[in-house]
C-alpha cells in the first residue's frame, strides 16, 4: 500500500515537471541537399557567377643578396597592389628570401623602393612577411600550395583555400629553361610546379589560378602545368632573358624589372569596382618596351581571359558595392505588409512597464504556442506511471 502511494506521488511530480517545460517548435531543413541549394542561391545572388567567393595570393621572391634588390621590389609591389585592392594579410602568403630593407648597404634603412624617385616606400610599417630568409625553400613553397604542412606550422603560414578560392601565384628571381633558382642553393622545376598545382586540383584547393612569373625564359615554367582553370603569364619566352627597368644611383642597383613595371602601370590605376579584364592587361604588354616577348597560356582556362576580371585575382570578392549617390526612400514600400520580427525580450524592462502600460507591452510580444498534435515525451511517461500506480493501488485494495 505504501509503495503504491509513493509511486502515485512520484508520477504526480513527473507530470507537473513535464507540463512546466517550455514547448518550442523548431523548423529544420529537410536535408543537406536543401542546405546546399540555399547556399548556392546565396552565392549566385551576390554575384559569384564566376564561381569563387574568396581570393588568395602567394607572392614569392626567390633571390638573396643586395644586387637582387629589384626582385624584392617586384614582390613587394605586387603585395602592395593586392592589399590596396582588398585582399587582407590573412589571405596573402609573402615569401621574401632576403630582407634588403635592413641590409647594411641600404642608404635608406627600413625602406624598399621600386622607382628612382623613391616616392613610394613599399616596405612601410604595415607588412607581414610569412616566410623570411632561409625559410624560403622549394619544400616550403610546395607545402604552401599543397597544404601538406607539419602540425606545428601556424595558420598564418598556411594557404587555407577551398574549391571556391581564386589564387594568384607570383614568382620572381633568377631562372633558366624550366627551372627557377631559390637563393642560389636549390632549384624548382616546371614539373614541380605542374605537379603541385595538380595536387591542389585533386584536393579541391582552388577554383581558378593565375600564375605569373618574372625571370629569364619564364614561359618554360608553365609548360608542364596540366590542371584545369589555370591561366599563366610570363615575362619572356624560351630563349629570351628578362631585364631590369631602371636603377637608382644612390641605392646602387636596379630597383624593378621591366615586365613587373609594365603590369604595375595597369594595376596601379585599378580600383576595386573596375571591370578591366585579363585580356585588357595582356594587351598592354609591349615587347619593344619590355625588351622580351611575354608568354601567355590560356588553353587551360575555359572561361577566357576576356571574361575574367583582373580583380578576380588581384582584389577581394565584394558583395557590397559603394556608390557616391544616395538612395531615395520608397514610400510605397513602407506601406507593404510584412511579418514583424521576433523581439528579444528584456524582462526587467517589461516588468517595470507592466504597471503603466501592460496592454501595450503584451501586444508587442510574439508568443509561440505548442501545436495540439505535439505530445511531450516526458508527459507521456509520467502519465503511464500515474495510471500504473492507480492500477497497483486498486489491486492492493
Amino acid at each position: 500500500m505504501r509503495t503504491s502511494i509513493i509511486t502515485v506521488l512520484i508520477a504526480l511530480v513527473a507530470i507537473i515537471a513535464a507540463s512546466s517545460q517550455p514547448q518550442v517548435v523548431v523548423e529544420e531543413l529537410k536535408s543537406m541537399a536543401k542546405a546546399e541549394e540555399l547556399a548556392g542561391g546565396f552565392f549566385s545572388k551576390h554575384g559569384s557567377s564566376r564561381g569563387h567567393t574568396n581570393n588568395w595570393a602567394v607572392l614569392v621572391c626567390t633571390s638573396r643578396f643586395w644586387f637582387n634588390y629589384r626582385h624584392i621590389a617586384n614582390t613587394l609591389s605586387m603585395y602592395r597592389t593586392v592589399k590596396r585592392l582588398g585582399i587582407p594579410d590573412s589571405n596573402i602568403i609573402l615569401m621574401l628570401a632576403d630582407d634588403v630593407a635592413c641590409n647594411s648597404r641600404n642608404h635608406f634603412p627600413a625602406t624598399v623602393f621600386n622607382n628612382a624617385g623613391r616616392l613610394l616606400d613599399l616596405y612601410g610599417s604595415n607588412i607581414e612577411v610569412d616566410y623570411r630568409g632561409y625559410e624560403v625553400t622549394v619544400e616550403n613553397f610546395i607545402r604552401v600550395l599543397t597544404g601538406r604542412h607539419e602540425k606545428h606550422v601556424p595558420r598564418s603560414k598556411r594557404l587555407l583555400t577551398d574549391d571556391r578560392s581564386n589564387v594568384l601565384i607570383f614568382m620572381t628571381g633568377h631562372g633558366g629553361k624550366e627551372f627557377l633558382k631559390f637563393q642560389d642553393a636549390e632549384e624548382i622545376g616546371s614539373h614541380d610546379i605542374g605537379d603541385a598545382i595538380a595536387q591542389m586540383h585533386e584536393k579541391k584547393r582552388y577554383n581558378e589560378i593565375f600564375f605569373m612569373i618574372d625571370t629569364c625564359q619564364a614561359a618554360s615554367m608553365y609548360k608542364h602545368i596540366y590542371s584545369p582553370n589555370v591561366v599563366a603569364a610570363a615575362s619572356s619566352l624560351v630563349g629570351q632573358s628578362s631585364y631590369s627597368h631602371h636603377h637608382d644611383s644612390e641605392i646602387g642597383t636596379a630597383v624593378i624589372d621591366r615586365w613587373t613595371f609594365s603590369n604595375l602601370e595597369t594595376l596601379e590605376n585599378l580600383k576595386r569596382q573596375d571591370r578591366e579584364t585579363l585580356g585588357n592587361l595582356f594587351a598592354t604588354y609591349n615587347p619593344e618596351v619590355i625588351l622580351s616577348t611575354p608568354g601567355i597560356r590560356t588553353d587551360l582556362f575555359p572561361r577566357g581571359v576576356d571574361n575574367a576580371l583582373v580583380t578576380d585575382f588581384f582584389g577581394a570578392v565584394q558583395t557590397v558595392e559603394l556608390t557616391h549617390s544616395g538612395y531615395k526612400h520608397d514610400k510605397s514600400a513602407a506601406k507593404r505588409e510584412s511579418l514583424k520580427p521576433d523581439i528579444k525580450v528584456d524582462w526587467d524592462t517589461i516588468h517595470s512597464q507592466l504597471d503603466s502600460d501592460e496592454k501595450k507591452v503584451k501586444s508587442n510580444l510574439r508568443i509561440v504556442t505548442p501545436q495540439a498534435y505535439l505530445i511531450n515525451a516526458p508527459f507521456c511517461l509520467a502519465l503511464f506511471a500515474f495510471l500504473g500506480g492507480i492500477l497497483a493501488l486498486g489491486s492492493m485494495q
